[in-house]
């Protein structure tokens, strides 16, 4: 294989070539040079040798103008990875959209007014406010069970007595339920917030498909907290 270190200008080769014998037909044909890691071409020849087989290289005619590039290992893998981000943001975008417009028709197709979705928001926080009502009566039971089997537990210590398991599973138990039932309490006091959150999205984005000014929304339970904006249920 017949090699030619850089530092020459492309159009020079033919005449390189020539100057060190090679025959007139290789001269002729094409002209491979390749590059290090650095990507700054460090030789040419007929072909490229085995341990720059993963560089990037350049193709150039007799003349030395450059008819082909080849990418590098490295490039490869650099350019398909671009390829791969832009092939899976353009899908997730794809995705987002499908996605709003499912929403966009569902919202226009349950509503036909900001006033319908108002009261549909109250009717779920009342629904609510039922749930909470009912847990706060459950809570004070569980915090009046749990306040006597720990009572009953602490009277066996100050007679300095050990406490049975049944008295000590007693007041794990009641612990337990006040537990469960405060946890229900704080998961619908944030259902509460978060439908309120997401009614007020409905409404936004109904009367931006609507192109109409929006009506003052009806006053409603305090929310702090920012609901996902799902496509709403019929009604």
């Amino acid at each position: 294989m017949t090699r030619i270190h850089s530092g020459i200008s492309y159009t020079a080769m033919a005449f390189v070539l020539f100057a060190l014998g090679v025959p007139v037909g290789y001269a002729q044909s094409k002209i491979v040079c390749w590059k290090d890691a650095a990507g700054k071409v460090v030789g040419c020849g007929d072909k490229v040798p085995a341990e720059f087989a993963g560089s990037g290289t350049k193709e150039l005619d007799k003349q030395g103008n450059v008819r082909k590039t080849g990418e590098s290992t490295d490039e490869a893998a650099k350019r398909q990875a671009r390829e791969k981000d832009t092939a899976q943001a353009s899908a997730e975008e794809k995705k987002r959209a499908t996605e709003q417009k499912r929403q966009d028709d569902a919202l226009i197709n349950t509503f036909s007014n900001e006033k319908e979705i108002d009261l549909k928001r109250d009717r779920e926080l009342q629904a609510l406010n039922n749930f909470i009502t009912q847990q706060s009566a459950a809570l004070k039971n569980a915090n009046e069970r749990f306040a006597d089997a720990k009572r009953r537990a602490e009277s066996f210590e100050k007679d300095k007595k050990p406490v049975p398991p049944a008295a000590k599973e007693d007041v794990a138990r009641a612990e337990r339920e006040k537990t469960r039932v405060e946890s229900e309490i704080a998961a619908n006091e944030k259902a509460k917030a978060d439908t309120t959150s997401k009614y007020a999205e409905y409404r936004k984005r109904f009367m931006e498909l609507k192109g109409t000014t929006p009506a003052p929304a009806a006053a409603t339970a305090p929310a702090t907290t920012t609901a996902t904006t799902a496509a709403p249920a019929k009604k």
